[in-house]
């Protein structure tokens, strides 16, 4: 088994990373600019993107925020990022769980997909608040896979009992790295709990779709060396789940996605 200390399962490194990366945003793009549009994002606004990944949320809010805006986008592995950059938008890599908030002070931090994966939550969390001016927004989007563990919903056959079992070892592997797969549920609480007000949350949860499949496709294979190694799969089952996976016969959903946002006194 793997231990906490071998670092993020689904390192931005690996070349699946960019196929993740487009699934992610055909998923969930749509949802976080509502969040963030509810928000009340307008033009001369900074921003700060942590954990940045793929450029779609950065460019979207330096179109937002305009000429005279600013959007700061921050990862640990800035590759996938940087077409992102311009005049408007400034890269740079930061750890959040790690490094002292960027200074300068933001009108929106947001994080997606991020803080369930850091080992110090509590830490990384006042970080981000601390990075905000006085009435800025925090918005918090991370996955609850506890809340709901199934990648098949409807389990009518071996082929989706496989791809259950195939989905419980992925989760076993991530709470190896120091993942909280129950994490995405305590975001209003943590909010609150952080001095924050106005607090907001809803959940949002893909069924099936084609970048629900190519989102399975993608972190199967970033991760297939990881399953073999763990003993939680033979190669000959993962061959036979992505060829199901590729066959399109597969109904496959995500985790629940929580969001939840705040204002700084």
């Amino acid at each position: 088994m793997t231990s906490p200390d071998e670092g993020y399962l689904l390192d931005n490194a690996q070349p699946e990373a960019g196929s993740r990366f487009d699934a992610l945003s055909a998923l969930f793009d749509a949802s976080t600019f509502r969040h963030l549009d509810d928000l009340g994002l307008a033009p001369g606004w900074r921003c700060w993107e942590v954990g940045a990944g793929g450029p779609s949320v950065v460019t979207w809010l330096a179109d937002r925020v305009g000429p005279s805006g600013h959007v700061l986008a921050t990862d640990l592995d800035t590759s996938w990022a940087t077409t992102a950059a311009s005049d408007v938008v400034e890269i740079s890599r930061h750890d959040v769980g790690l490094d002292a908030p960027p200074p300068g002070g933001f009108d929106l931090v947001h994080a997606r997909l991020v803080l369930v994966h850091v080992p110090d939550r509590e830490r990384a969390l006042r970080t981000l608040v601390a990075a905000l001016r006085p009435g800025g927004r925090l918005l918090l989007e991370d996955a609850d896979p506890a809340l709901q563990p199934l990648i098949c919903l409807d389990e009518r056959g071996p082929d989706e009992a496989l791809a259950n079992r195939l989905r419980r070892a992925f989760r076993e592997l991530l709470a190896s790295r120091g993942a909280d797969l129950a994490y995405g549920r305590t975001l209003p609480r943590v909010l609150r709990e952080a001095g924050l007000t106005d607090v907001t949350s809803d959940a949002y949860f893909p069924i099936t779709s084609p970048a629900c499949t190519a989102l399975e496709a993608a972190t199967v294979r970033q991760i297939r060396g990881d399953l073999v190694a763990a003993g939680l799969a033979t190669d000959a089952e993962i061959d036979r789940h992505l060829a199901n996976v590729t066959s399109g016969g597969l109904d496959l959903a995500t985790s629940p996605m929580i969001s939840a946002s705040g204002r700084l006194p």
